[in-house]
């Protein structure tokens, strides 16, 4: 589910179109975009608690958008525009699906939104506690976000239980694949003394080698920081029920691809 859910969500924030409607309101950067609109149901607060949450972020970077970016936009219109930007992205992409299937797949998301547990997670709570939108669409699109930043906080709880930092987190997953050291240092902010003097931290730790290639007790770690991650997040989809997920899933697959047909 999290591999269908994350796409939909993340149109806001990186989709053309989305962007597009954040230009519309004063906010042409897409950096400014981002933390503005992920932020903004926490309310205007500065870098401290959003560095905590988004966890792989550098507190420099972060600071650089927060708290100054509340003087272009308060966080009430940031939600209406990120909303309306999810919109923008996602309405040419369902225009052949059925109505009463879009309207079917946002009863079936909000059911599983509406469930989520809040306890110690402030992103999750966050999105959670927002008034619904009236259309389907709408609603797909904010269920989408809740589960993600749900996902996102019992993700994290699980690296700070696992004694991982931000940046080791960044550093072990280029380790273990997929984008390299140079992109996550350019969309994270991390400087190149940082990330080496995490990765001197996790070959302490025995998780990587002289090559920086990850270790067996390494990749055995990330099993089990995943099993964790979807341990913490399967009541939400225990309590819906085998078939309602699988409709659910059914239904938002070929959103999901029309969604990442672009690219990654």
């Amino acid at each position: 589910m999290w591999q269908l859910f994350e796409p939909v969500h993340a149109v806001s924030f990186s989709a053309p179109a989305s962007l597009a409607v954040w230009a519309d309101a004063e906010l042409r950067s897409p950096w400014r975009a981002y933390f503005a609109g992920r932020t903004a149901p926490l309310g205007a607060v500065e870098a401290g608690p959003v560095v905590a949450a988004f966890f792989g972020y550098s507190p420099v970077m972060v600071a650089r958008a927060l708290p100054e970016v509340w003087t272009r936009i308060p966080p009430e219109k940031a939600l209406a525009v990120r909303l309306d930007g999810a919109r923008a992205a996602l309405a040419p992409l369902v225009a052949a699906t059925d109505a009463d299937e879009l309207t079917e797949l946002a009863t079936l998301l909000r059911s599983a939104a509406e469930r989520v547990s809040v306890a110690g997670r402030v992103l999750g709570a966050a999105n959670a506690a927002l008034p619904w939108p009236d259309d389907p669409l709408g609603t797909v699109w904010q269920a989408a976000t809740i589960l993600r930043e749900h996902r996102g906080d019992g993700h994290v709880a699980a690296l700070v239980t696992a004694g991982v930092d931000g940046l080791e987190s960044l550093v072990w997953r280029t380790s273990r694949g997929g984008p390299d050291r140079a992109f996550y240092q350019r969309i994270r902010g991390w400087t190149e003394d940082e990330w080496t003097a995490a990765a001197d931290r996790l070959r302490a730790r025995g998780w990587l080698d002289a090559e920086d290639a990850p270790t067996a007790a390494s990749l055995a770690a990330a099993d089990e920081l995943e099993a964790t991650t979807d341990r913490l997040a399967s009541p939400v989809w225990d309590v819906l029920g085998p078939a309602a997920v699988d409709r659910a899933a059914a239904l938002l697959a070929p959103i999901t691809q029309a969604v990442t047909t672009p690219g990654p």
